[in-house]
């Protein structure tokens, strides 16, 4: 039986309500919900604005203690999502929300995509980060509303321990015992004890892993900015004149940069938004509000998704109209009573 006072329904997006989207899903009590096709109706809503074949990979980062990182696993799923998309498709739209993970998948992701189509569009719903930040790079459009947000490319290498620690922050730790030594020996002095003691301790396997891997993450984001972001920076907007390659050169080699530091960001976990990444990292970015109707269908598809990843124990998706792949799925656990916050 139905308890008094609790509503029912077999859709999220039928009770979302504008401005409310998340809160307004909390009211009810769910039956018969087909979660498949939500996403495709909240796919069609945002293909019905773009018009382009829109596909999603996206992840679970509601909820804690989950492997939801971009790794070798999703290299399959992918490539068929990708391959699925109509052979006359020229354009794609791809919704992501990822906390980060392997480069070098995300390096395998864009070998796949960019043969493919023309032009490549990324769709942060959310947060793209880490990893995640350095393949939106090799997008033609990257489309924020203003509550995306992206993150730093500096690495996580283990340490001794087994614990991840930003590559960065060993490099500027190296980098500050290098300049106080050379300091306090034009002086004619010893370098700082403390500063000794940190050395002798530093591995240096840690150091050449370090290097190699933000050399690699600094190096990928170049390249893809060079070849895909900038390709259409023909003018400058302020003179009107033509952009050389080497101009193009010169702002990937300084937004690459830029993102990878840890002395400007302090934290890998540091979250970028929309004008931070303009007006800080000078990235072009297209606001959500931009496109008549764009940024409600991204509020609507992202209350939805997180709706789902609270409630149920997906931990990753691969959607488009005509392909699905969702990943350690667990049966809908919809609560008896309605949840409010």
């Amino acid at each position: 039986m139905n308890p008094i006072g609790i509503k029912i329904s077999n859709s999220l997006l039928d009770v979302m309500q504008d401005g409310r989207e998340f809160e307004s899903l909390l009211g009810y009590q769910y039956n018969n919900l087909d979660v498949l096709r939500e996403i495709r109706r909240s796919i069609s809503e945002i293909y019905a604005v773009r018009n382009n074949p829109v596909v999603c990979y996206v992840t679970n980062v509601v909820q804690g203690n989950i492997n939801n990182s971009i790794d070798g696993t999703d290299d399959l799923p992918f490539n068929e999502m990708i391959s699925s998309v109509p052979a006359d498709a020229k354009e794609i739209d791809i919704v992501l929300v990822t906390p980060g993970g392997s480069a070098n998948q995300v390096n395998s992701f864009v070998n796949v995509q960019r043969p493919r189509f023309e032009k490549v569009n990324f769709i942060v719903l959310n947060m793209a980060m880490s990893a995640g930040t350095i393949l939106i790079m090799s997008g033609d459009e990257i489309i924020m509303s203003a509550q995306s947000k992206f993150g730093p490319i500096d690495p996580q290498i283990p340490n001794k321990e087994g614990r991840f620690i930003p590559a960065q922050s060993i490099l500027v730790a190296l980098e500050g015992i290098r300049i106080r030594g050379e300091e306090k020996l034009k002086q004619n002095q010893q370098p700082d004890w403390t500063d000794i003691q940190l050395l002798r301790n530093m591995d240096a396997r840690d150091i050449g892993l370090a290097q190699s891997a933000s050399k690699y993450s600094i190096d990928m984001v170049k390249d893809f900015l060079v070849k895909f972001k900038f390709k259409a920076w023909n003018t400058h907007s302020s003179t009107n004149t033509p952009v050389t390659n080497d101009e193009k050169i010169k702002r990937a080699n300084e937004i690459a940069n830029l993102l990878c530091s840890h002395s400007n960001w302090k934290s890998h976990g540091h979250a970028i938004n929309r004008d931070v990444a303009w007006n800080v990292c000078k990235l072009k970015i297209t606001h959500s509000e931009s496109i008549d109707g764009l940024d409600k269908a991204m509020r609507r598809m992202w209350a939805m998704f997180y709706w789902i990843f609270e409630n149920t124990g997906i931990v990753k998706i691969f959607v488009s109209n005509n392909y699905c792949v969702i990943r350690n799925a667990a049966p809908i656990n919809i609560p008896l009573t309605p949840q409010r916050r």
